[in-house]
């Protein structure tokens, strides 16, 4: 299993023809759980965006050269750039994000933060 870059960033995604990713986004009382199937994508041709607020998934699924004596009867697969951006309902930590990718199948862990909604401020005497 090789490492997969993850950033903090507030960069947009190009401009570029990108297939989307199809995602499952599952949330625990202690964090956001993102999984999805990139098999036949190499580690190092994925990057991950992670900001307080968003996630983005970029990467490329490489096509090898066909045959050339053959000739398709279907060709559903996607191969090129592909893209997805998912928004969080809540802040998460961005610093402790994890990702991992076993048996073609992405993993990303973002642990929430927790903040007080309401703060006590003090009133200070003069």
């Amino acid at each position: 299993m090789g490492n997969i870059n993850i950033e903090k960033t507030g960069e947009s995604i190009a401009d570029e023809e990108e297939g989307q990713l199809t995602v499952d986004v599952c949330e625990t009382p202690t964090e956001f759980i993102i999984e999805s199937t990139i098999a036949g994508v190499d580690p190092s041709d994925i990057d991950l965006d992670v900001s307080g607020e968003s996630v983005t998934i970029r990467g490329e699924r490489h096509k090898k050269k066909a045959s050339e004596d053959g000739n398709y009867l279907f060709q559903e697969c996607f191969w090129g750039k592909f893209s997805r951006s998912i928004i969080l309902p809540q802040e998460i930590d961005a610093d402790k994000a994890e990702s991992s990718l076993k048996n073609g199948v992405l993993t990303i862990r973002l642990p929430k933060l927790h903040r007080e909604k309401n703060k006590k401020v003090h009133i200070r005497v003069d």
